[in-house]
């Protein structure tokens, strides 16, 4: 059974045919990724993906189940983290509360337990914190922990996002054009932490990017989608000589 199984998903806006007839599996442990022009369709995947839009046709299922019609924080809760193409980061919070934040639906302790500062709320919040700081020496920002994510490089701020994220302790990462806007070292570093996340924690991961050398050295599958509509599937060297894929997006240089 897949991890994620897509089948003929569409989605209208008004008379405005977005997305149309997509289909997906994501395996446990598989980097899958999408390309495409802006407005092909691929950002509204994801929100179709993670409860932000319903679909008009098509089904979704994670391991197994539909999860149609869940909202977006259902759909975390089973297992399912995503970011976004422009990050979504709290203002005025540090790192590690950004990351804290995400866990708390983890979190068995009750309002009785946090107005009383009980023991168990006290046992429960310093684990929080320890797997917290876990994750962010992960992507090596554990010694940004108590600083302000606002007032951090960009780099790391992306980092900050994907800790969050990783936070829910997803089975399935949805990453939204992760390194845009990175510097080429920045890059790949993100493209080694993918790496890293995917051969510890052996989750699927459905990624969107731009940049041909990321999606070519971290997936195994790849779907070039335009206006939202799939016009080719296949590994990175069947993507990269593929003329529709060259006329269409790489273009010819891209593409050498």
């Amino acid at each position: 059974m897949p991890l994620l199984q897509i089948e003929n998903l569409s989605i209208f806006f008004g008379g405005l045919r977005a997305v149309h007839d997509f289909n997906l599996q994501v395996e446990p442990g598989q980097v899958r990724g999408l390309i495409g022009p802006n407005g092909a369709g691929k950002s509204t995947i994801f929100n179709m993906i993670t409860g932000i839009h319903t679909p008009t046709e098509g089904k979704i299922t994670f391991q197994g189940e539909n999860i149609i019609g869940l909202s977006p924080h259902e759909i975390a809760e089973i297992g399912i983290a995503r970011t976004f193409q422009n990050m979504r980061l709290w203002r005025h919070m540090t790192v590690i509360e950004h990351v804290m934040m995400a866990r708390y639906s983890k979190l068995k302790y009750g309002l009785f337990d946090s107005f009383l500062g009980t023991g168990r709320a006290q046992r429960e919040e310093a684990e929080s914190r320890k797997k917290a700081l876990e994750l962010l020496k992960m992507f090596k920002i554990d010694h940004l922990a108590s600083e302000v994510v606002t007032g951090l490089p960009y780099g790391v701020q992306r980092r900050v996002e994907m800790a969050r994220a990783m936070a829910i302790e997803p089975k399935l990462l949805l990453l939204d054009e992760p390194t845009a806007g990175m510097n080429p070292e920045e890059m790949m570093a993100m493209v080694r932490v993918i790496g890293n996340i995917r051969d510890q924690f052996e989750i699927g991961i459905f990624l969107i990017e731009h940049r041909m050398q990321v999606v070519m050295g971290l997936c195994e599958m790849i779907q070039t989608l335009n206006f939202g509509e799939v016009i080719a599937e296949g590994t990175p060297d069947e993507i990269r000589s593929n003329p529709v894929v060259i006329e269409a997006y790489l273009g010819k240089e891209a593409a050498a």
